[in-house]
């Protein structure tokens, strides 16, 4: 599968793990619980252990969070992480970017119009983008409660595709995980698999990315050569 970059008239990002570092801050907070069984680990190994348990996390928890949703509780859970995130908004440390967004980021919005599409909190997510100027750059902000349903449906990308005043398939949807990927294929959008985040190669494709890249941050580089 390749890119039709002629089709892509408007972008959408996922933010964990796509615009920001999110997966090596839960890995490193994983390897500081791991450092008392140090001794009984492959190779004493932590970070590497808690690489792994960070990665093997990431399907079954999107399968409990569409499973939610299918519940329709996911707005009752989308509430709870807000109230949450409202008590501990000043504690929380800023999610670190991903080398590379910030310049990617300026280069595309001179040609796209941008869109956020994440399954966070729309604190947490506005809280992100402020926190590195990147608010301005995007059209629109689809968060876990802006549409009846979320990731992998493809609602959000819907909502943003109108915001943005052109037609969802021709969107790019760009994530690291299979939800994102699932969600750009059921809007009809073409789809652009990161792995920088959660997702591995091998689940990306079979989810049916049309494009792999080692990092967000070389997407303009794809898309403004052509």
């Amino acid at each position: 599968m390749a890119l039709d970059i002629p089709r892509i008239a408007a972008i959408c990002f996922d933010v964990d793990g796509t615009l920001s570092d999110t997966d090596e801050q839960w890995v490193h907070r994983l390897q500081r619980i791991l450092i008392p069984t140090r001794a009984i680990l492959p190779g004493k190994q932590t970070l590497r252990t808690a690489r792994w348990l960070v990665m093997g996390l990431e399907t079954p928890g999107n399968w409990g969070y569409e499973l939610l949703d299918r519940l329709h509780l996911d707005d009752e859970a989308g509430r709870l992480i807000n109230a949450v995130s409202r008590r501990n908004l000043e504690k929380v440390k800023p999610l670190p970017v991903i080398p590379g967004i910030l310049r990617m980021v300026a280069a595309l919005k001179e040609r796209y119009p941008l869109a956020i599409v994440s399954a966070r909190g729309e604190r947490t997510t506005r809280q992100f983008l402020e926190q590195h100027y990147l608010l301005p750059s995007f059209t629109a902000v689809a968060t876990a409660l802006t549409c009846p349903h979320t990731k992998p449906f493809p609602d959000p990308i819907y909502w943003a595709a109108s915001q943005m005043g052109v037609p969802a398939e021709r969107c790019l949807m760009v994530g690291d995980t299979t939800v994102d990927i699932r969600a750009g294929k059921a809007a009809g959008a073409q789809t652009a698999g990161v792995l920088c985040g959660f997702g591995s190669e091998r689940e990306l494709r079979r989810a049916g990315a049309d494009l792999i890249l080692p990092t967000t941050g070389q997407l303009d580089e794809i898309l403004l050569a052509a």
